[in-house]
């Protein structure tokens, strides 16, 4: 195990998120103090997820040419071109004026990410030891792949936080500043630290090859684009704007619960190994059995949630405690899903099968954030967490067709 090299990895996706998560909310709570609808709110979010799809697709080809250390600096840089562009924006323009400005500032940020997020979690594939070093290489896999999906999302609930305390104290402007300068700090000692070659294919792989998946890539692929959707259907707009609105909470308290929702929810994806081995058997430790039971359990949870939402059942209990245990199901599935598509792949194509797999992740947040704006205006929170259960039910049946146990994709696979 490659310690050094994960750490480094891990540090650069660390700082990145926190920006990533205070991004988020910066985002939208000042433009829902600004008087913007859910829709508009919505759209700022539109080429963020969108380019995001793009990204996914293109980056895992351009890793797999160049190395996925000019993919992450690059990520990196984009973050502090979009943090410092932001801080541009100027109330006094008009409201289309406006949306278009933030969404294009978005589009960087969404590129930024999804760079970053693609070539730290195709690192992990590559500094874990293959099964010829260790034994045990399939859990390692699993653990070191959910220590940093877990961290990444406990951060981006401190990011969330963060967010709220800047817009609060600081103000738009100088909060975006004041992140630009603290991620520049750690693209320097990334470059300066990070030594040697990632990523890189033996063989030039033509662009023609990017869909050319394996069935159970494809399926996994299918089942994370409903999977994210069904969280982003009430996370990305409905959710906050309700809290803030509908429960009068002020942007404190909104910007906490969200953090404190994404931490939690990170916290249980990086103890997801033990926990799943604890609850259901070692046997299933990482197939696709636990992938499809523990969907089945969050499709129940988001129903449930709905219904006393619609009904009008201790809506603020069922909101508050119902998500809390929708958030540990989700992460759980999550987890599964990122160790999957790792198991799944052949070390030489990494970058292009994560690539690929976190495109259709893209794809279904970019759905269900528009979702999250439409369903709101239309029929509330309920409707957003009905949406939710459907996107999760049809995850699950994608689920069925997956092999029980992740075989990696052959050598003559992944070069045809």
């Amino acid at each position: 195990m490659n310690v050094r090299d994960y750490s480094l990895v891990t540090l650069a996706y660390w700082g990145f998120t926190i920006t990533d998560g205070a991004l988020r909310m910066l985002v939208l709570l000042h433009f829902n103090e600004l008087g913007y609808t859910p829709v508009q709110i919505a759209f700022l979010f539109l080429l963020y997820e969108f380019c995001g799809v793009l990204t996914n697709l293109l980056g895992g080809w351009i890793g797999s040419r160049m190395g996925l250390k000019v993919t992450l600096f690059s990520g990196l840089a984009l973050q502090i071109g979009a943090l410092s562009m932001l801080s541009f924006l100027n109330p006094e323009w008009t409201v289309v004026l406006s949306v278009a400005f933030v969404m294009g500032s978005q589009a960087l940020s969404g590129i930024a990410k999804d760079l970053t997020k693609m070539s730290s979690k195709s690192a992990i594939k590559l500094l874990v030891p293959s099964k010829e070093e260790a034994s045990n290489s399939e859990r390692l896999l699993f653990k070191f792949v959910a220590i940093l999906t877990g961290s990444k999302n406990a951060l981006k609930g401190v990011g969330f936080f963060l967010g709220a305390l800047l817009l609060t104290w600081l103000g738009f402007s100088v909060s975006l500043w004041s992140m630009a300068g603290a991620l520049a700090i750690i693209l320097i000692l990334s470059l300066f630290l990070l030594k040697g070659d990632m990523g890189r294919t033996k063989e030039k792989v033509k662009f023609s090859k990017l869909f050319a998946k394996t069935r159970e890539i494809n399926i996994l692929s299918a089942a994370r684009f409903f999977l994210f959707g069904s969280r982003d259907v009430w996370f990305v707009v409905g959710l906050p704007i309700f809290l803030h609105e509908v429960l009068e909470w002020d942007f404190w308290s909104v910007g906490a619960f969200m953090a404190f929702w994404v931490i939690g929810y990170g916290i249980v994806q990086a103890s997801a190994p033990a926990f799943i081995r604890r609850k259901l058997g070692e046997e299933i430790e990482s197939g696709a059995k636990a992938a499809l039971w523990w969907g089945i359990a969050l499709a129940l949870v988001a129903a449930g949630i709905a219904a006393a939402v619609e009904f009008d059942y201790h809506p603020t209990i069922a909101i508050l405690g119902g998500l809390a245990v929708f958030g540990v199901i989700f992460a759980v599935n999550s987890s599964v899903h990122s160790y999957l598509i790792l198991a799944y792949t052949d070390s030489d194509k990494v970058a292009l099968n994560v690539g690929f797999y976190y495109m259709a992740n893209a794809c279904g947040r970019l759905v269900g954030t528009l979702l999250s704006g439409v369903m709101y205006l239309k029929a509330g929170l309920p409707g957003c967490l009905w949406t939710s259960a459907g996107f999760i039910l049809a995850a699950v049946v994608i689920t069925i067709g997956l092999p029980r146990k992740p075989q990696p994709m052959p050598v003559q696979s992944a070069a045809a």
